[in-house]
């Protein structure tokens, strides 16, 4: 780890059981009228919708709903509510959802203000420092992309699965009320706080590590493997989800200094061609991918099994598999319909889209490598 570096990261958190209330007063700071993204169906069922309406209401607000977002979102979900923004004249944009949501709002926001195909924009063929004010309001406790500038969308025309990076899709605030994510299924539960802990633990072996950055990712893993399991067998106590909810942010605010590493640069391929469910895809993934990885970072790798009960190093892929296990997130790679043809074309798209991740992991590894990761993941 360097002690040479840059820390940026302008995201406005506020944090509360309750303070999605104020989510009227936010917004009258940066427009009079929101497209308010959302899922299909969650937050009707639980009321959360009408309630933010409600209050953008209250506060002279005006707003269009956009609600077609679907698990791994697609480049033409998100061009279809930069549509809808302009058509309805918006001036600014409010997630409301999981990490899927949050993502197409967020992609949504750029592409209202940017000309030219989204795509473009993704591979840095083109460059834009605008898009919309964004405020979101996260009812899963995984992704983070309430924590940072990332906006990770599939184009369907290839199944390329890649983030759009760039400050300005940064949240001019984002409202974290763990009550927002209380009606969420234990599977979903399960799924989405593996892939915050992922997020930690990559950031955590990450090349561009800095000193900011790991106190984070130690403070989450350790909240993760402490208080993920009691919710997910049903203690809803309080002080949990606000646990998790912190964890989850600063899984997202880590990756987006110190990026993701090679079980992320994996699965997105696998999600990507397959729907995967994101965190069940890292499932059978990482533990793969951490046993071929000790030699990288030792230290580390023994800070995190030791975190998850384990002894050191040697031990942490057989920890995070015990960790998967307690979710009931065991899964192979094939349950997700992969087979052994596939292998190929998922190495081909990790080495193409996944370039960053690849190249911040603590160990080089080569297509081969690569390869041979994912049959050991069928």
């Amino acid at each position: 780890m360097s002690m040479d570096f840059n820390y940026y990261l302008p995201v406005n958190i506020v944090f509360g059981r309750g303070k999605v209330s104020s989510v009227g007063i936010i917004a009258s700071d940066h427009g009079k009228k929101a497209l308010v993204v959302t899922g299909k169906s969650s937050t009707k069922r639980s009321g959360l919708l009408n309630r933010i309406c409600s209050h953008l209401k209250k506060s002279g607000i005006e707003y269009t709903v956009f609600d077609k977002v679907p698990q791994n979102p697609l480049t033409t979900t998100a061009e279809q509510a930069a549509r809808i923004a302009k058509d309805n004249g918006c001036d600014m944009v409010i997630g409301v959802g999981g990490g899927s949501v949050m993502d197409c709002a967020k992609a949504a926001a750029f592409i209202a203000v940017n000309d030219g195909d989204i795509n473009d924009y993704i591979f840095n063929r083109l460059k834009s420092g605008k898009a919309l004010p964004i405020i979101l309001i996260p009812t899963t406790c995984g992704t983070g992309s309430e924590g940072n500038g990332f906006a990770v969308l599939t184009n369907p025309e290839n199944g390329d699965k890649k983030s759009l990076r760039c400050n300005a899709i940064v949240a001019k605030a984002s409202i974290i009320d763990s009550e927002c994510m209380m009606t969420m299924p234990k599977n979903v539960l399960a799924s989405v706080g593996f892939d915050a802990f992922c997020h930690c633990m990559e950031a955590y072996i990450s090349r561009i590590a800095q000193p900011f950055t790991d106190i984070m990712c130690e403070k989450a893993m350790k909240l993760i493997a402490d208080d993920l399991p009691k919710l997910f067998k049903g203690d809803n106590n309080p002080e949990y989800w606000d646990k998790i909810s912190l964890a989850s942010t600063m899984g997202g605010m880590v990756i987006n200094t110190a990026g993701v590493t090679l079980a992320h640069g994996m699965e997105h391929p696998v999600s990507g061609f397959k729907n995967a469910v994101h965190g069940k895809g890292l499932a059978a993934i990482t533990p793969a991918v951490t046993e071929a990885s000790i030699k990288g970072d030792p230290q580390k790798l023994a800070f995190i099994s030791k975190v998850l009960g384990g002894n050191n190093e040697n031990d942490c892929a057989e920890q995070i598999t015990k960790f998967i296990d307690s979710l009931r997130l065991t899964c192979t790679l094939s349950d997700f319909g992969v087979k052994e043809s596939d292998i190929d074309m998922l190495t081909d798209s990790c080495m193409k889209v996944s370039a960053a991740g690849i190249s911040y992991h603590p160990v080089k590894f080569d297509r081969s490598h690569i390869r041979d990761l994912y049959l050991k993941s069928l």
